[in-house]
């Protein structure tokens, strides 16, 4: 039997939390400190026992657990979680009929109503990543209810929630057929090459995905594009099937040489003629600058946060820094595609950092698209806070 808590909450956060907030914040508690196992069920009340809402017990980040249900007698059991994933897959139908597109979000969080978990379709597969031991407690019913509500070919998994928020390494295979990878999907006609047993990452971000469509369709086209912390290539795959003169891929790890010319094998596309370097970006803009290099097209994607012996990059501190970089290597009436999932500062602040770089450099600057979240990434309504991609197509006027 699971166990159940009941704690107090605050007057201003009974607010949010009656008009959908997800978000179960420690200070939001007014209960004295309890010790809480994680995944026990969450009597939300108000000072006067009131109901409020159910939720779990999930410590990660930014709270200690999500709002799973506001109706006081709701289970929260297999038909629960079944129901929930029923009707995300039915919000992805169109995802489901296409024929150009075969990996997906089909659950977003707490924007589909369980917070701490996702789960990505590919092409069959099913992969579902788990953001707190909380939740992980309830696998046994979620993955009852997953068989229930969708037909999955095979079954994977990403434990993320250790202490600092890192990838657990361990054999990543669930249930059903076993993959074999590389497997090939689609996405917008174009091909990626996933795995989903292979540590952390599986080879593509599928938040970009309307973002690399945009890079293929409206600014490739014989231009020189220049992809920095690239990952796998999957922007440069985009240009170079978008007619572009030319890619050049920079990124620190090792992997990203193999994994980058697997991507672009995928697309029939000769690796050779594309340029593919292993070195730290900023050591990279250096040499460019030295050499004279400048590109039609800046990819500008990092962490939020990296490391390296040298330095420490941050996006809320460094980002106004590497755009100023990216501008010394851009032609004129170039493009910059400046990317950041750091959901730390939403995408007015954003473009202050946007603002300031150029300011600094003396040079004006058209903004000509704006990216979210793809519809597949849904997000709780009335908060944007959770929306963390953004991304701003930037035209340099000199």
């Amino acid at each position: 039997m699971r166990k159940k808590v009941e704690l107090q909450v605050d007057a201003k956060a009974i607010k949010d939390l009656t008009n959908g907030y997800p978000l179960i914040l420690k200070d939001a508690i007014v209960t004295n400190e309890v010790s809480i196992e994680e995944g026990s069920l969450l009597h939300l009340v108000d000072k006067n026992g009131g109901y409020i809402a159910t939720g779990y017990y999930g410590a990660q980040n930014k709270g200690i657990g999500w709002v799973l249900s506001r109706k006081e007698k709701e289970l929260i059991d297999v038909k629960f979680f079944a129901k929930k994933i029923r009707e995300a897959a039915e919000k992805r139908a169109d995802f489901f009929a296409s024929e150009q597109t075969s990996a997906f979000r089909i659950f977003n969080g707490e924007g589909d109503g369980i917070g701490g978990l996702t789960i990505d379709f590919f092409n069959g597969f099913y992969m579902v990543s788990w953001y707190s031991e909380g939740i992980y407690s309830f696998r046994k019913e979620i993955y009852e209810a997953l068989k229930e509500a969708v037909n999955t070919r095979g079954v994977y998994e990403k434990l993320r929630f250790n202490t600092n928020g890192q990838y657990i390494d361990q054999d990543d295979y669930v249930s059903g057929e076993k993959g074999e990878f590389p497997l090939i999907v689609q996405e917008n006609g174009m091909n990626f090459a996933v795995d989903l047993n292979d540590g952390a990452m599986t080879g593509i971000f599928l938040d970009q995905r309307n973002v690399r469509k945009a890079l293929r369709d409206s600014y490739s086209l014989e231009k020189t594009v220049l992809n920095t912390f690239s990952y796998t290539g999957a922007f440069s795959v985009a240009a170079a099937l978008g007619g572009a003169a030319g890619t050049t891929s920079v990124d620190l790890a090792k992997r990203s040489l193999p994994k980058t010319i697997e991507q672009f094998s995928v697309n029939g596309i000769d690796f050779e003629s594309q340029d593919i370097k292993v070195m730290n970006v900023f050591d990279y803009f250096s040499y460019a600058a030295r050499k004279g290099l400048k590109f039609d097209v800046v990819v500008l994607d990092p962490p939020s946060f990296a490391r390296t012996k040298k330095m420490t990059f941050s996006t809320a501190k460094d980002y106004p820094k590497l755009l100023k970089d990216a501008l010394a290597i851009t032609n004129d009436n170039g493009v910059i595609i400046a990317s950041t999932n750091n959901a730390s500062f939403n995408m007015k602040k954003f473009k202050t950092f946007i603002d300031k770089a150029f300011k600094d450099a003396g040079t004006r600057y058209k903004i000509l698209e704006e990216h979210q979240l793809p519809e597949d990434f849904t997000v709780p309504h009335n908060f944007p806070e959770f929306n963390y991609l953004k991304v701003v197509i930037i035209q340099v006027i000199n």
